[in-house]
């Protein structure tokens, strides 16, 4: 099996050993994977290209943070996308807050999903139904670390729905959403408490904690802008015909993929609620 492994990052101050810890990973537990590796930096100026073997480090794109950084190393890649069964997606801070799903990833997993329009990651969701534009969802896949083939990568075209967040933000930190936002009361809520360190109904919050300031308001808007476009990642691929498979649900049913079992149309809630670990049990929407 053929892996392209994509690292965004922004500089290596923050998270120093994350392209090494990623390596780790394949190595401790996808030792017979063959890997290529392209670094993104998307503190580097976008001419930059340095290659050393099966590692290519180039300069990035942070509009949108990891959307355009991913945007970046596909464009770089081009044709090339077609030689390997996986794109692995990753950023920088994958292994914060939650990773026990991590080790889920083993060549059992990876034969099952190979050659199937699916998105494999840890499948997060909210306990209630959010709105983004005419859309509805409930569910995403975490962006920080997946796996899709090729053809839906192509079928994306790009990772980045929304480029720029005038339509969502007022630019007042007391009320940061316009009162005409495309997006629910509810899902504005959600994004208000997480990204300041509140709790949004499972018991976690977030490893970072953002003021609503003036002075943090920059910061506030760039994270919201990247959680929206996290939430239309897996809207889209659902779109087209890609559910998200959560890899630590699959990771407990190889043995029926390989009896022939149709297991890739599976409820995201039945997943969730089925995992042998940290299950979430909702209502169905």
């Amino acid at each position: 099996m053929r892996i392209l492994s994509i690292l965004v990052r922004h500089g290596v101050e923050r998270y120093p050993h994350a392209e090494q810890e990623i390596a780790a990973i394949f190595a401790s537990q996808l030792r017979d994977v063959e890997r290529d590796v392209m670094v993104v930096d998307n503190a580097l100026p976008a001419e930059t290209v340095s290659r050393d073997g099966a590692r290519t480090l180039i300069g990035g794109d942070n509009r949108v943070r990891e959307f355009t950084g991913f945007d970046r190393a596909l464009g770089y890649a081009g044709v090339d996308l077609n030689a390997y069964d996986f794109v692995h997606f990753a950023t920088s801070a994958f292994n914060t807050l939650y990773t026990s799903y991590l080790e889920r990833f083993t060549p059992a997993v990876l034969r099952a999903a190979a050659g199937r329009p699916i998105c494999l990651g840890h499948v997060d969701c909210y306990n209630e139904p959010v709105r983004v534009g005419r859309y509805t969802s409930q569910h995403w896949v975490r962006s920080c670390f997946f796996f899709l083939p090729p053809a839906m990568v192509r079928a994306l075209d790009s990772f980045v729905s929304e480029a720029d967040g005038r339509r969502f933000f007022s630019g007042d930190p007391t009320s940061p959403f316009l009162a005409d936002a495309p997006i629910s009361p509810r899902y504005q809520r959600y994004i208000i408490d997480w990204l300041t360190g509140s709790d949004v109904g499972q018991g976690v919050t977030w490893h970072s904690r953002l003021a609503l300031t003036p002075e943090g308001l920059v910061g506030f808007e760039q994270k919201a802008l990247c959680i929206l476009n996290e939430q239309m990642l897996g809207v889209r691929l659902r779109a087209l015909g890609c559910p998200l498979l959560d890899v630590t649900w699959l990771s407990t049913r190889t043995g029926a993929v390989a009896s022939g079992a149709a297991l890739w149309h599976t409820p995201w809630v039945e997943q969730l609620a089925s995992r042998d670990r940290d299950a979430i049990t909702l209502a169905i929407p």
